[in-house]
C-alpha cells in the first residue's frame, strides 16, 4: 500500500512539472507568478506567519526548476525564496535552508551569472552578509563585499543591489557610503512586472536611510 502511494506521488509529481513547463507563457510566466506570491508573503504577511506561508511557495519553486533544468532563472528564485524562509524562520535550523540557497546560486552562476539582471551575486552577498562565520556557517564579509560588487557592476542602478549593499555597509558602520547607496535604490528605475516588490523595498529603504540620518547624521554632513 506504501509503495503504491509512493509511486502515485512520484507520478503526480512528474505530471505537475511537466504540465509546468507546457503551460501558456512558460518560464517568464512561472517566474513572475513566484515573484508576486514571495512579494506578499515578504512585504504583506505578519512575521508570525511568514515560516508557513514560505512552506508551499518552496515546494512550487522546486517543480518550476524540475520543470525547466539548464535555466539559471528558477535556480535563482529557489535560492531567493529558501533565503527569505530561512530569514523567517531564524536560528541555527535555517543553516540548511541558507546553504541550500547558496548551492543552488552557484549552480546557476555556472550556467548564466548575469541571469535575473545580476541577482545570484546580489543574492549571494546578502547571504556571506547575514549568515554566521565560521565555525557556524559560511558568512564572511569580505567574500558578500566581493558580491555585491558583481551585482553593482551588472546593475549599478537597480534597488535590490543598492539596498542590500547599504545594508550591509551600514552593519559595518560605513554610514555616509551607506547612505549614498540607499539614495541610489531611491532613484532606481521601476522594474515592470515588480511593483509589488518596489513598493515593498522601497519601504525597507527609506526605513534604513531614516534610521543612519536619525542616529548617525554628523557622519553624514558632507553627505
Amino acid at each position: 500500500m506504501y509503495l503504491k502511494s509512493f509511486a502515485a506521488l512520484v507520478m503526480f509529481a512528474g505530471l505537475n512539472a511537466a504540465s509546468l513547463a507546457a503551460q501558456p507563457g512558460g518560464l517568464d510566466d512561472a517566474i513572475a507568478d513566484e515573484g508576486h506570491r514571495w512579494a506578499k508573503i515578504s512585504f504583506h504577511t505578519p512575521d508570525a506567519g511568514k515560516e508557513a506561508a514560505f512552506t508551499p511557495l518552496i515546494a512550487h519553486a522546486q517543480q518550476v526548476s524540475e520543470s525547466y533544468p539548464g535555466r539559471a532563472e528558477p535556480l535563482i528564485w529557489q535560492a531567493i525564496i529558501l533565503s527569505s524562509a530561512a530569514k523567517a524562520e531564524g536560528g541555527l535550523g535555517a543553516l540548511s535552508k541558507v546553504k541550500q540557497a547558496r548551492d543552488y546560486l552557484l549552480a546557476a552562476e555556472k550556467i548564466d551569472p548575469t541571469a535575473l539582471n545580476g541577482s545570484i551575486y546580489n543574492s549571494l552577498g546578502s547571504l556571506y552578509a547575514k549568515v554566521p562565520g565560521w565555525p557556524i556557517g559560511f558568512g564572511d564579509k569580505k567574500k558578500a563585499r566581493e558580491y555585491f560588487e558583481k551585482a553593482l557592476a551588472i546593475n549599478p542602478n537597480g534597488i535590490d543591489p543598492n539596498y542590500f549593499y547599504a545594508d550591509m555597509l551600514a552593519d559595518q558602520g560605513e554610514y555616509a557610503q551607506a547612505a549614498d547607496h540607499l539614495k541610489r535604490a531611491l532613484a532606481a528605475p521601476a522594474r515592470p512586472g515588480r511593483e509589488d516588490a518596489d513598493a515593498g523595498r522601497r519601504q525597507e529603504v527609506v526605513h534604513l536611510l531614516d534610521t543612519i540620518k536619525q542616529k548617525h547624521g554628523d557622519q553624514l554632513v558632507s553627505k
